[in-house]
Parts: structure tokens; C-alpha cells; sequence
């Protein structure tokens, strides 16, 4: 029982860190945008490499507070995220995932996995 008390602490702090990311980088992006003569089309490729990067940390800070298991902290911390986001979308604005959008998500999974894998093992003492 404490264990799966431990990975819900740790799956929360991992979106709390991909959403701490995220509106950072929105705030940045939106200023950008407001103050300067960027245009939205340009920033795409951008936002996505950022989209990706908060998935990693994310998962490495739920890797990193589990302690073990990187691949199941980072995968539940990139599901959690992945089912805020589908609430957000669904509740709010009425449409479900697209194609393109359910592939994004996919990616977004495996970041977030391999981000629980990296921070396990950069927490984690060697055995050696």
C-alpha cells in the first residue's frame, strides 16, 4: 500500500512539472507573439519540441521520485497528462483526439517513458 501511495506522489509531481513547463513556455510564447511581429504559423515545430520536452521532464521527475520503475512512472505520469489534456478537450470544447493528435499523444507516451527511465537511473545509486 505505501508503494502505490509513493508512484501517485511521484506520477502527480511529474505532471505538476510537465504542466509547470508548459504554462511557462505559454506565457513566454504569448508575450512573444503579443509584443513582437511572430506570427503563430511560425512558432509550430517549436511548440511541439516543448510540448515533448515537458513530457520528459515530467517523466523524470516521476522517475526520479519513485525511485524504481522509470517505465511505468514515466508511461502513468504521460497517461495521466494524456487524460487531462482529452478531459480539457472533450468537456470543454465538445471534439475528441484526431489522428494526428492521437499519434502526438503517442509520442508524447514515449517521452514521458523514457524521461521515468532516465530519472530512475540518475536517482538511483549504482549497485556496482
Amino acid at each position: 500500500m505505501i508503494k502505490l501511495k509513493n508512484m501517485g506522489i511521484a506520477m502527480v509531481y511529474g505532471v505538476l512539472a510537465t504542466f509547470i513547463v508548459i504554462l511557462g513556455s505559454s506565457l513566454i510564447f504569448s508575450l512573444l507573439l503579443r509584443f513582437t511581429s511572430m506570427q503563430e504559423s511560425s512558432l509550430t515545430w517549436v511548440i511541439l519540441i516543448i510540448s515533448f520536452l515537458a513530457l520528459f521532464v515530467g517523466g523524470f521527475v516521476s522517475g526520479g521520485k519513485g525511485k524504481e520503475k522509470g517505465w511505468l512512472m514515466g508511461g502513468a505520469t504521460g497517461i495521466l497528462y494524456i487524460l487531462v489534456v482529452f478531459l480539457f478537450q472533450y468537456l470543454g470544447y465538445d471534439t475528441t483526439f484526431s489522428t494526428e493528435q492521437l499519434f502526438y499523444n503517442l509520442g508524447f507516451l514515449g517521452t514521458a517513458i523514457l524521461g521515468g527511465i532516465i530519472g530512475v537511473n540518475m536517482t538511483t545509486p549504482s549497485r556496482a
